[in-house]
């Protein structure tokens, strides 16, 4: 799959899943404004224009990604696997995507629902998930 951000600085090529995950953690929602549509790609992510990309250390386990020059999101990065995990909306061709998966749900705001019928994970299933990756 192809991407690139609004300006076209940053491109992104990753072999993955169409399927798209939702995280209503407050990090999340605190970057973009809402939760983060997103699909797990891996350590093998080819990324060019990276003199253009700036990545910020949200946490002690994960960095978040933009272009400096349009302000894009391009990726979170969990550094203990270095898996990005890149916004679903990044890619050209969307066909087949399928929102899988909801994240912290135990933090989303009530102010929004998905009517998507996808796996539920709290905050403490997360990390229990994700913990020994």
């Amino acid at each position: 799959m192809e991407g690139k951000c609004l300006c076209g600085a940053v491109s992104i090529k990753a072999k993955t899943t169409k399927d798209v995950e939702a995280c209503h953690c407050g990090m999340c929602r605190q970057w973009g404004g809402g939760p983060f549509i997103a699909i797990h790609c891996g350590p093998d992510v080819q990324l060019t224009g990276v003199e253009s990309i700036t990545e910020f250390d949200s946490s002690t386990w994960a960095s978040r990604a933009f272009c400096k020059t349009c302000g894009t999101h391009l990726f979170y990065r969990f550094k203990p696997s270095n898996d990005l995990v890149v916004p679903a909306g990044l890619f050209q061709d969307q066909t087949g995507f399928e929102l899988k998966e909801q994240i912290f749900v135990d933090k989303k705001p009530a102010y929004y629902d998905f009517s998507n019928k996808t796996e539920m994970l709290t905050e403490a299933q997360v990390f229990q998930k994700y913990a020994s990756k």
